[in-house]
């Protein structure tokens, strides 16, 4: 990301800055508001929804959905940022908003956005420097999901998620392989950040600290090691086959009833189980051996954030205001975004809420107290998972060792870092 910003900005360096917004642009007198977002043709129908029904409460609002898919959206809104010409209302996730806040793009939203009924320490996380920046849309975790009916055909049972190991894991994976003749995978695995996030935290590391990355070469050596173990023994796939699996929910194993396990967000629930027709669970992640804590971590699913140049920030504060505050926002989106941090919105949606979203409500709610504080991760973070997903392939294809990798993940990491 601070590649593509700092690219877009040399580009556009003599454009003169304007913003977005404003009521005579053929609008029919009318206040504009843009607002950027990125995903699939679902959401896309939802936040239309979303939209019409907002302007319909606010008829003097004319909200314009600027919809991107996720590969070209953040190169589109760096060009228009650098431009000067932000979206009045942006959609950003947790690795950009120290990149966007550091550069002046956004507006502080303390006071400007009612945010007395969200989850406050949910609301911390939208900060930098102690300045709200963002206001979050929902949150995920990163949990296991297992297919039970799998299990239980393959004569293994569910695992106790509160003392189960990567062992554990791994051996009951293993053994589904074995039961089903080759024909599902026990489980398979995901390179995300946020894995190795949680596998550091059960040693007591965390993944960023002063603005680099805190993990210690061991970790993570130990936890390619783990992805290796899970290909060696049969668990999980070779990397060939994850590869082409990719990270599209649609074309996950669980998804196509292929695999037991495998761990995604949590807002990917409904998808998957969608995808499989059948029904999901969400577990822990196991532990090491030695832990005291999961090591897992809310994370805001995205924010809502309002240009600090906009020149309608009284409707895009409204509008805001409306996504995450408003039961009628909420009975729409649902958990698209997120599962809603308003309390009361999320009282008043809860029977409109999938099975199996609402299996993600009661999951979040009986592990809140084991969780880990979440951390806002420095400006460049945008380019950690390409960078993991490099360095972990070059490990799990065979075309470097470990030692070499684990040292060239933590160079190119800190120079994404660096200021």
């Amino acid at each position: 990301m601070k590649r593509i910003l700092a690219a877009a900005a040399a580009t556009l360096l003599a454009v003169s800055a304007t913003a977005c917004g404003g009521g005579d642009d053929g609008s029919g007198g009318k206040t504009k508001v843009v607002f950027s977002y990125w995903g699939n043709d679902s959401r896309q129908k939802l936040t239309e929804a979303a939209i019409a029904e907002f302007e319909k409460k606010n008829p003097e609002i004319d909200v314009e959905g600027d919809f991107s898919d996720w590969d070209s959206y953040y190169e589109k809104l760096a060009t228009k940022t650098a431009a000067g010409e932000a979206p009045d209302v942006m959609s950003i996730e947790i690795r950009g908003l120290a990149e966007f806040a550091n550069r002046g793009i956004l507006a502080d939203t303390a006071g400007k956005v009612d945010t007395a009924g969200l989850d406050q320490e949910v609301l911390k996380a939208g900060q930098v420097d102690g300045t709200q920046f963002a206001i979050p849309t929902g949150v995920n975790a990163f949990p296991m999901i297992v297919n039970e009916k799998t299990l239980e055909e393959h004569g293994q049972k569910l695992p106790d998620d509160k003392t189960w190991t990567w062992d554990d894991y791994i051996a009951t994976a293993q053994k589904v392989t074995e039961e089903s003749g080759g024909e599902i995978w026990g489980t398979e695995y995901n390179e995300n950040p946020a894995f190795l996030q949680i596998f550091a935290a059960q040693r007591g590391e965390q993944f960023y600290a002063g603005g680099k990355v805190a993990l210690t070469e061991q970790t993570i050596k130990d936890w390619w090691a783990l992805l290796q173990k899970i290909i060696d023994s049969k668990a999980g796939p070779g990397a060939a086959e994850m590869l082409e699996t990719g990270t599209k929910v649609d074309q996950a194993l669980l998804a196509t009833n292929k695999s037991a396990f495998g761990s995604w967000w949590s807002n990917q629930l409904d998808a998957l189980t969608k995808g499989s027709g059948q029904e999901l669970s969400l577990l822990r992640m196991p532990k090491s051996p030695g832990a005291t804590g999961s090591g897992m971590f809310l994370q805001p699913a995205m924010y809502y954030t309002i240009s600090a140049k906009s020149e309608e920030a009284a409707a895009a504060q409204r509008f805001v205001d409306f996504l995450v505050n408003d039961p009628a926002a909420g009975a729409i989106l649902l958990s698209d975004r997120g599962l809603p941090t308003n309390s009361a919105v999320v009282t008043a949606i809860k029977d409109k809420l999938s099975p199996a979203d609402q299996k993600v409500l009661a999951f979040m709610d009986s592990i809140k107290s084991d969780l880990s504080p979440i951390v806002v991760p420095p400006k460049g973070a945008m380019e950690m998972e390409d960078i993991l997903k490099r360095a972990t392939d070059s490990v799990l294809f065979g075309k470097a060792k470990p030692d070499e990798a684990a040292k060239t993940f933590l160079t190119e990491a800190n120079n994404a870092l660096s200021p």
